[in-house]
Order: structure tokens, then sequence, then C-alpha cells
């Protein structure tokens, strides 16, 4: 029988020699981008450790009169779609340029992770603790995308996936890989290793956030924060550039469009007992063992997602998965307040004590966009007696809008009514917009210490 399953990206936990972490790592001699910037003709230039220069041809728009020089632009005739010249779109000079550019801005946020851990392991005797033991190192490797860095004191906090840096059978208490090195694209071999901390994570969202401190290689490199897209406006068709470190051969690219812009998909959790269930995007770019935790980028080279999983069956190709970017950004600033400096190790998310339910779903054409996305009707299904939402939202409230730190959003699908709740703090106010009994009103909920629950 064809055994389906949706796997993690680990890479295989071989026993490799200590002296050399990944393939080649002895030789690399490194050529990688150290800077790169955009001309005054608007060409975007690379620039690489060993002195060479790469121009890789206009990619922002100069005068925006024609439309010639408007990145954006339909029809290149009368600027109308290119007029301000302002995009960072880079699909100028034929696709192949455009995704090389877009993949050359995701390639300096990117980082090749390498976890080494230990376990105990029983020689002889059949029954638990008689005979002896032994100590074993085995090393497992993965991908990760620099979130925030300050250059100048060579410190950056690196998002990755929550199943790369743990192991259920790890000697830690926590599972996280006592010793975490990352590696920078150009830079994947042994004497560029940088030693990296674990802030915080998540099994249940599986994001795990890093840090690293005072690294002279940071401070002398090309590499910068990735700069993220709103996911919520990915739609069907778009493209989708993963770079990761691929069966751990060291930062590779990949590419494709994304096939779905939101689903779930369940699956037992990295410890090997709870099961989780992720939502997701799919994509349909080719993603393979090493690329957990690695960015999955739209055309402009913008963060759209964390590559996390994907689906291993002989009948099925290039089913991959990618946490949106949204969820994935909520999560890793939800760390770093609440991890970074304390005690706290888990994301702490607020709970309004609600459900809701899907009334109406429907596909619209923009005819301004030339896309079509999803909208969805939601409403409150029931409200928990005990929770914050008590005597202020009632069953058959229909939402409309959400406000949050002075920031409104529409609610059009149903997942965000859940993911916003990453976003609040205790103290803030969440504001809603909804139809009570035909009724447009607005209510406000008071975020407590009481209805926050770690995850």
């Amino acid at each position: 029988m064809k055994r389906k399953m949706i796997a993690f990206f680990m890479a295989l936990c071989l026993m490799v020699s200590a002296a050399c972490f990944l393939p080649g790592c002895t030789t690399n001699t490194g050529t990688g981008i150290v800077d790169a910037s955009i001309n005054a003709q608007g060409e975007l230039v690379l620039f690489y450790e060993d002195g060479r220069q790469q121009n890789l041809g206009v990619v922002v728009g100069r005068d925006g009169v024609d439309g010639k020089d408007g990145v954006d632009g339909k029809d290149g005739t009368d600027g109308k779609d290119g007029a301000d010249g302002e995009s960072d779109v880079v699909i100028l000079q034929g696709n192949d340029r455009g995704i090389a550019a877009a993949s050359a801005k995701g390639l300096r946020s990117t980082v090749s992770v390498l976890c080494r851990y230990e376990t105990t392991v029983q020689q002889g005797g059949w029954r638990p603790g008689s005979g002896s033991t032994t100590t074993q190192e085995y090393y497992a490797a993965g991908s990760g995308v620099i979130f925030q860095m300050d250059k100048d004191a060579g410190s950056a906090f690196i998002i990755t996936n929550y199943h790369v840096v743990y192991d259920a059978d790890s000697n830690t208490e926590n599972g996280i890989s006592a010793d975490i090195r990352v590696y920078l694209y150009g830079s994947e071999f042994e004497e560029r290793a940088i030693p990296a901390s674990y802030v915080g994570g998540s099994a249940y969202y599986d994001i795990a956030v890093l840090q690293v401190e005072n690294s002279d290689v940071l401070r002398n490199c090309g590499a910068c924060p990735v700069e993220v897209a709103d996911s919520n406006d990915v739609a069907v068709g778009d493209p989708a550039i993963a770079i990761g470190n691929a069966k751990s051969y060291g930062i590779a690219v990949s590419y494709g469009v994304v096939s779905v812009d939101s689903e779930y998909i369940n699956m037992t959790s990295v410890d090997g007992v709870n099961e989780v269930s992720f939502r997701v995007m799919r994509v349909d770019t080719a993603v393979n063992s090493g690329n957990s935790g690695g960015g999955l980028f739209n055309g402009q080279g913008q963060l759209i997602g964390i590559v996390n999983a994907k689906i291993i069956d002989e009948s099925v190709e290039n089913i991959g998965y990618a946490i949106p970017s949204n969820v994935a950004i909520a999560i890793a600033n939800n760390i770093i307040d609440y991890c970074y400096n304390t005690e706290l190790e888990c994301v702490q998310r607020a709970l309004l004590g609600i459900r809701v339910v899907t009334l109406d779903a429907k596909a619209v054409y923009n005819d301004e966009t030339g896309l079509v996305h999803i909208e969805e009707t939601i409403s409150v299904y029931d409200v928990t007696d005990t929770s914050i939402a008590a005597g202020i939202l009632q069953s058959g409230d229909i939402l409309l809008r959400a406000t949050i730190g002075g920031n409104t959003m529409p609610i059009t699908r149903q997942y965000q009514v859940v993911d916003m709740m990453l976003d609040v703090r205790v103290g803030d106010t969440v504001t809603l917009t909804l139809i009570r009994d035909g009724v447009e009103m607005t209510v406000d909920i008071l975020i407590t210490q009481d209805c926050i629950t770690e995850y």
C-alpha cells in the first residue's frame, strides 16, 4: 500500500564527522554577496567577496513617463500602470532576470542552520537502566531568515522552524539543541559559522526564534533583514521562490507559484505524540529536507512565508507548504516580546473565548488587478461564559472589521479572527465592528492576563 504523509523537513540525523558540518565545508572559500545597491540608472548591482560586480539591469523606474521604466507597467504605452516608478518589482527584462534579482534580495537574508544534539544510548541488557550507556552526537540541518538585524552590533534575530532546533531524543531538558550555528549565503563553511542561541518557539505553530550577538561575521557582511510582504495580499498564481539549505547541500533557490493561498493541514507534532494543525499556503515550488525554516519569497524578493512541510507520496509532485508571513512574523514578535531575556520559552496568545463560523464564501474578481480572491462572511457561533468576550459579543454577530493599536483591518476570512490575536498584548483593546440584528455597531474588548494561553 502506498503511504501518504505530510513530512517535516528535518535532515536525516546521521552521524557525521565533527570536522565537517556541511558538504564541501572544508574546501569552500566563499564568493558570496557582500553588498547590493541601485545606481543612478535604476540598475541593481551586486558586489561579491572576491571583488566581482554583477549588474542585473534596471529594477526601479526612473521617470515612469512612458511605462518603459515603470516596472509594474502592464502595457508600457502610457505609463498609467508604472507612473510613479516606486515599485520594487523586478520583472522587467524577462521573467528569468526578474526572478534572479528577486532571489538575490532573498539570499541576503537567508541562513543555513546547523544543530548538534547529544543523546544517551543504552548498550547491552534488555531492561531499561541495565547494561552500560554511551553518549552519541548527531546533527540536523535546516534554514532560517534574518528577521531583525543590528549590523554595527553584530546582532540579529532569526526565524526558523521549531522542528529544526528541537529533537525528542535530545539530552537537553527542553529538547532544543544546545549547539546551534548559522551560516550566511556564500559563507557556508566552518570558519564562518555564527553561534546562535534559542530565544523561544512553539511546536503548535512550528516557529522558533534564534538570536545572534556580537558577531564579527555579521558586522562585515552583505546580509540584511528580510523585507516582509502582507501574506493576506498573496493571490493564487503569484510567484513563490523558496530559498534554503535544501538537502543540507548549501543555500539554493527553487521557483514555482502559489497554488492555494490559505488552508489547514493536520499532522503529528515534532514530539511524535500530539496532533497539530497548521494554517499554511500551498505551493508547487520544489522544496526538500533542509528547506525547513527557510523563506518563501514573492517576485519582489519579499517574504510571504516560512517553508515547513511537503507531501511525500509516489503519486504527488511538488505539493509544499509554508506558514504565511503574517503568522510567522506575528509569532516571532510574540516570542521576542514575551521570551527574550525572560524565563518563558513559548508563544503567549490571547483568546477571546469565541467560536466563529463562515456563513458564506465566494470568489471575487478584481477588475483593476485582474486577480481573484476569496471573501467570506464571518459570524460568531458561540461565546464562552467565562471569557473576556462574554456579555460583549453574541451568537449571530457578523464581524466586519477589527482595530488593534490603531490599525484597522477588514475581516473577510475566518482565519483572520484567530491570527489577529497573536498581535495583541495584555492591556490592549480590540475594537470590533459588527452587525447585530441588522444594525452596525462597535464593541471594545480589553485584553487581560486571564485570557493569555501558552502555545
